[in-house]
């Protein structure tokens, strides 16, 4: 969920000459160069012939890259962005400088985003919205046709919750805080509930649970619901918080820098992921057995769902907190041994870890939730880190993400077209 790719191996694992060229997207020949420059190391298994790499040097080397890519002159790359709020780092990551799997794990999801706004803990803060922004935003919604993605709506609760409110155009910290604190509430308040009788207080996850799925809930899934929420806050600068970024950095007011990101999030190497991945969860549970199905994606040419992640090389300390926690909830446990089949069946093919996607589909799946239920969790969450974004940009000089394009095209002056 999110802008992964494959990472190129496990800890302790050696990679072949091809996986290390693979995964620095350079030539064969290029990785002996990086060798002979002492930038690699190498080493012969014994009784063989080919070299190996060690996973963690690769990705060391890989990311020393991108970032001498990045600060090419002209490039674009030049956009090097300063922030306070997450950093990830050695396969763990963290808000404002604290592990951020143990903030989740012992704080709410409201306490959570203001951490990420302000630096401070709130404990026991609730977010809610007035009934006149409210109900705006339903109305809006509900006039979407029925088949519309649940980011369609949020984006249209966004857009019509700004147009509700007349101060929408102050910047000012205080402002814009006021306006995250009524924002969440009122998207997850538009959505159409799904079951009759629901309650509109209570901690933000209890009032989602109601837009998820029609059956009850019960504490441990309500905590693995918040828990997610926490957990996807935010996640450095992935590509929907660098469009909120770009937005906020044009003064867009904090709404319509939500509805950037929006727009970003509904990719399907991005917010969408996890639907992918719960399709493919259940066809492993119809089926009984990860083994044609994972063969079916690979012989489509499809990138299996849930597995792996460009930003980290081991496991995705999400998922392991998620995965810790579903293991409570009796009914995910056909889920999550399908999750676990998944992984060993693609280790077969290429060993990856899931990520934080199959982690939401095992929850998504075995509480009754749609397919684009962990999309709509995804966005819920994403939207504190995009509002923490944006108010660190607001304090920055405006329009300064505009990078330099490099033209390829045909050098002019050129013939008019006739």
């Amino acid at each position: 969920m999110r802008d992964h790719e494959p990472a190129p191996g496990r800890p302790g694992r050696r990679l072949t000459t091809k996986e290390t060229a693979e995964a620095l997207g350079v030539k064969p020949e290029t990785v002996y160069a990086y060798v002979s420059r002492r930038l690699l190391s190498s080493r012969r298994e014994p009784g063989g012939r080919a070299s190996t790499f060690d996973a963690k040097e690769v990705e060391a080397l890989a990311r020393r890259n991108r970032r001498e890519a990045a600060a090419v002159p002209g490039s674009g790359g030049d956009l090097s962005v300063r922030t306070r709020i997450t950093l990830i780092d050695k396969d763990r990551y963290y808000f404002r400088g604290v592990d951020a799997t143990e903030l989740a794990t012992r704080h709410s999801y409201e306490e959570v985003a203001e951490w990420l706004w302000t630096g401070r803990l709130t404990p026991g803060v609730t977010l809610t919205a007035p009934e006149a922004t409210v109900e705006v935003a339903r109305h809006a919604v509900n006039a979407l046709p029925e088949h519309t993605s649940p980011t369609d709506r949020l984006r249209v609760a966004a857009i019509a919750a700004a147009a509700e409110d007349p101060l929408r155009f102050d910047l000012s910290e205080e402002a814009v805080l006021s306006t995250a604190r009524v924002l969440i509430p009122t998207l997850v308040a538009a959505l159409p509930p799904a079951r009759l009788t629901h309650k509109d207080g209570g901690p933000l996850s209890h009032r989602l649970w109601a837009r998820l799925t029609g059956r009850p809930a019960d504490e441990a899934s309500l905590r693995v619901l918040d828990t997610a929420l926490a957990l996807l806050a935010d996640h450095d600068l992935a590509a929907s918080t660098l469009a909120v970024r770009v937005a906020a950095s044009a003064r867009a007011h904090a709404y319509a820098a939500v509805s950037a990101g929006l727009g970003v999030l509904e990719g399907p190497l991005h917010g969408a992921s996890s639907g992918l991945a719960h399709r493919l969860l259940l066809d492993v549970l119809d089926q009984g057995t990860a083994v044609p199905v994972i063969a079916d994606e690979l012989r489509a040419g499809r990138r299996i769902p849930g597995l792996g992640h460009r930003l980290y090389v081991g496991e995705d300390p999400r998922a392991r907190v998620l995965f810790s926690l579903l293991e409570q909830v009796p009914r995910a446990e056909p889920a999550l041994l399908a999750a676990r089949d998944i992984v060993a069946t693609t280790a077969r093919h290429t060993p990856l870890h899931a990520n934080v996607d199959l982690a939401l589909a095992v929850f998504t799946a075995s509480c009754g939730m749609p397919a684009t239920a962990g999309e709509t969790i995804f966005a819920v969450a994403r939207t504190a880190g995009w509002i923490a974004h944006a108010l660190e940009e607001y304090g920055e000089r405006p329009m300064r993400m505009r990078p330099i394009g490099q033209y390829v095209g045909p050098r002019p002056p050129q013939p008019l077209p006739e």
